[in-house]
Formats: structure tokens, sequence, C-alpha cells
């Protein structure tokens, strides 16, 4: 009888500390949500490479008792008592070393700004800069189409006016939105990991669906701002690019970049040497490694420990279904203007531009420049926009970082 008692209290102590017993009912949407997003990355394939490990992170930090993640450790609460006491005391690296989960530490990849410049570097052993280097009227196109991050930003703050605090953003908080409208998800992480870690769930999971989107959310922004007669135009070969200035290229984009805006640096100094290491055609093995296993093993845990900020505390708040619609308005206005620099382009150049290419200047590489492509050849069968839009969207992966040094320096 005794053995019994002892058996009996073990299996209600066990059931007691299940989570099936502790959970709670925004844990179990929070669960839900993770589901969702499992099937958008797996059935509908919506950036399955990142959604994919965000949302079985976004899982597991809502398991009750699973002790993966912390995030009082890294102050990330909506409570501003927390955060204000974060903000004075920053992380204790002893504690989270000590009492942390795993992912708690491989979260201090994504505090410690290591994970998203790493993924630049592995974007940049894969991207040829050439189109850019061959139309460098590119660059405009790039920086015109990071117009939503700033437009996105400002309405951010106004939201502040309302008086509602449930919509109320600090400047911090509204540069992380903003960023949103530059489509470069490495880069979303990056600032909002310093700016506003309370956000980095719900800005990330935007970030990347808004990515995913692409094909969808700029075909009818291209055709409302263009016309027929537009979208057809054919443009002319790009020249020619030698070795020479390809191995020119990042190591001057990188001094002239890290110069002027040195909060900048990580992000496109990583991406440059990448691309340095491409060109450069003497460390084959080190392009291989960046732009594979070491882009694979990053993907992998920063994707895993920015789904596990998405708790229920900071994810289930009326902010982050505003920061859902900031990030819709920044991606289609940084769209836009990209489009309607485009079309001053064409009216400049006598109809030699097809301002289709500006749409690519968003920072979705290569998907806006394949919907650029997609787009102009249902009007002209035979117009080939695909090296044409490369020249923007690459100026826009520098652009959208060139922006997050921008925001960091002025909030950071």
């Amino acid at each position: 009888m005794e053995i019994f008692d002892v058996f009996w209290n073990a299996l209600v102590a066990l059931v007691q500390k299940s989570g099936f017993c502790n959970i709670t009912i925004q844990q179990g949407l929070m669960i839900a949500v993770s589901f969702l997003l499992m099937y958008l990355a797996i059935v509908r394939k919506f950036e399955p490479l990142l959604l994919l490990p965000i949302a079985f992170g976004m899982m597991l930090t809502n398991i009750p008792g699973s002790a993966m993640f912390h995030p009082e450790f890294f102050g990330i609460s909506p409570d501003p008592e927390i955060a204000a006491e974060f903000a004075k005391n920053g992380v204790n690296f002893g504690e989270v070393l000590h009492h942390g989960g795993l992912l708690d530490i491989l979260y201090l990849g994504v505090k410690l700004q290591i994970f998203p410049p790493l993924i630049f570097l592995g974007i940049g052993c894969m991207t040829d800069f050439g189109p850019l280097i061959a139309n460098p009227k590119s660059l405009l196109l790039g920086a015109a189409a990071q117009l939503g991050i700033f437009v996105t930003f400002l309405g951010a703050c106004l939201l502040s006016l309302t008086g509602i605090n449930d919509v109320a953003f600090t400047f911090k908080q509204a540069a992380s939105i903003g960023i949103i409208g530059g489509a470069d998800g490495p880069t979303a992480i990056f600032l909002t990991s310093k700016l506003a870690p309370e956000l980095l769930g719900s800005i990330a999971v935007a970030a990347y669906s808004y990515m995913a989107l692409v094909p969808v959310i700029q075909p009818p922004i291209m055709k409302l701002l263009t016309t027929k007669k537009e979208r057809s135009v054919v443009m002319g070969n790009l020249r020619p690019v030698t070795k020479r200035e390809k191995i020119i290229f990042p190591i001057a984009v990188t001094v002239i970049v890290a110069f002027i805006i040195p909060d900048a640096t990580p992000l496109v100094g990583m991406l440059m040497l990448g691309n340095l290491f491409r060109e450069s055609g003497v460390v084959d093995r080190l392009v291989k490694t960046a732009s594979n296993e070491l882009m694979n093993i990053i993907t992998i845990m920063l994707g895993v420990v920015v789904g596990a900020t998405a708790t229920a505390e900071n994810f289930l708040t009326l902010k982050t279904i505003m920061i859902v619609v900031l990030g819709l308005i920044a991606f289609c206005i940084g769209t836009a203007g990209g489009l309607l620099l485009g079309k001053l382009m064409y009216k400049l150049s006598g109809g030699k531009i097809n301002p289709l290419i500006g749409s690519a200047g968003v920072s979705a590489v290569p998907m806006a420049a394949r919907v650029a492509q997609t787009v102009g050849a249902k009007e002209n069968p035979s117009n080939f926009l695909l090296m044409h839009a490369m020249g923007p969207n690459v100026a826009g992966v520098i652009g959208s970082a060139v922006a997050a040094g921008v925001l960091l320096n002025l909030f950071g």
C-alpha cells in the first residue's frame, strides 16, 4: 500500500508539473500561431528557410515549463519597469550562462549582433554586384525604395499622439517598425535587437512574411503607378564589368559607408567582405563555407531564437497588429518610392528606362527582381528586365543597411 501511495504521489506530481496542467489560453494561442506559420512555410513555401525555424522557436518558448528561453534576462518585456531595469544594468551574462536555457545561450548571438552580420557575409558571397556597377544609377532607385522606412517611422511616432497606450510607440520602437519597409530580414533583426528587443518576434514575423509575399503585394502597385507603355519598355544590354571593378567596388563601398555612417559598418562591411571573397577568385573554400555551411548554421540558430522572443506576453497585443499593418504600409511605400523614381528616370531618359526596375529597390533579393521581370514580360514577351532589376535590388540591400545605421546612430 505504501508503494502504491508513493507511485500515485509521483504520478500526480508529474501531471501537475506537465505543460497540459499549466498552459494558459494565451500560450495555447501562440502555439496555434506557430502551427499556422509552419503551414505557411511548409505548404505555401513562404520564406521557409527562416519562417520554419522561427515558427518552431515560437512553439518551444510557449510550452509551459520548457525553460529554454527567459525573456527577462534580456529585458524583453512590455513591462516598463523591467525594461527600465534592464536599460540600467544590461545583460547579466553570468546569469545567462549559469541559469539560462539553450535558447538563452543562442540568443546572445542576436543580442551581441553576431548572427545578422554573418548572414550578410553569406549574402555577399552569393551576390553579383555587376549589374549595379554597370548601371550606377541603380543606387538611386535602391535609395528611393527606402522611403517606406522613414515614412513609416514618422507614422509610428505620430500614433503616440493618439493618447492610446496600446498603440503608442517610442522612437526606438518606431525605428524598428520602419525598417520592415526595407524588406531585409537580417537588417530588421539587427536593428530591432538593439533598439526594441521586446518587439523582435513581431517584427521578424512581419518582415519575413512580407518578403515572402513580394509576388502578391508588388504587382498591383506596379500596375497602378505605371502605364502599359512604360511597362513595355525594352532596355538595352548592360555594359561588361571588369574583374578589377568588381574587386574595387566592395572595398570602396565599405570605406565610404564606414566613414560616413559608422553604425552601418557591421552589416555593410560583412556584406562587402563576402563579395570580395567571391570576386577575388582566390578563396573559393571561404566562399563555399560562408555561403553554404556557415550560412545554414546561422540561419537555423537565428530563426529559432528570434521565434523564441515571441512569447504570449509580447506577441498577443494590439501593438503586434499595428506592427503588421505598419509593416505592410512601409513595404508598399518603399515599392512605390522606387517606382516613382523609375518613372522620373523614364521621362529624363527619353523612354529608355523601364520604371518597373525601381520596384526591385527593396531588399528582397532576388525575389523583387524576378517580380519586375515577370510583370514586364507579361506586357512585352520580348522584355528581359531581370539583370537590369538586379542593380536596384542589390542597391536596396546596401540602402537598407545604411538606413539601419542612420536609425541606430540617431536612437541607439
